[in-house]
């Protein structure tokens, strides 16, 4: 009987922290962004899986916090979250001068905020 006392404890300390994981950033995260996102992806090296990198990484790695129901990094600067454009199979006839906005407008953000830059290939395949 106490077995099974101190394992039912144990799965629900187990989920409650899962779920404190999970919600910290959630009351901060912009609504179109999920902490289970893929943001960026390394490709695979001969005989290895490549690497995806989530939402929820990335704020560890910054130090991410919620101050006053904005998310801020280690040193209190605000994070935007940006969606990259630029994955096409075949790409557009002004796409030059797409990449080349998106280049201007990460350059005037990143004087403002952290900017967490999320790929528009989350499955990391190669786009032809």
């Amino acid at each position: 009987m106490w077995l099974k006392l101190l394992c039912s404890l144990l799965l629900i300390a187990g989920a409650s922290v899962a779920a404190q994981g999970k919600s910290r950033w959630q009351g901060c995260l912009p609504a179109d962004v999920d902490a289970a996102e893929v943001i960026s992806v390394t490709p695979s090296s001969a005989g290895s899986a490549a690497k995806k990198i989530t939402v929820t990484m990335k704020l560890n790695q910054i130090g991410a916090r919620c101050r006053a129901k904005r998310l801020v990094d280690a040193r209190g600067k605000q994070i935007h979250f940006y969606r990259l454009t630029g994955c096409w199979g075949n790409p557009p006839e002004n796409y030059q001068e797409i990449l080349d906005n998106q280049q201007k407008e990460l350059a005037q953000l990143r004087r403002r905020y952290r900017v967490v830059e999320i790929t528009c290939n989350p499955s990391g395949v190669m786009l032809h």
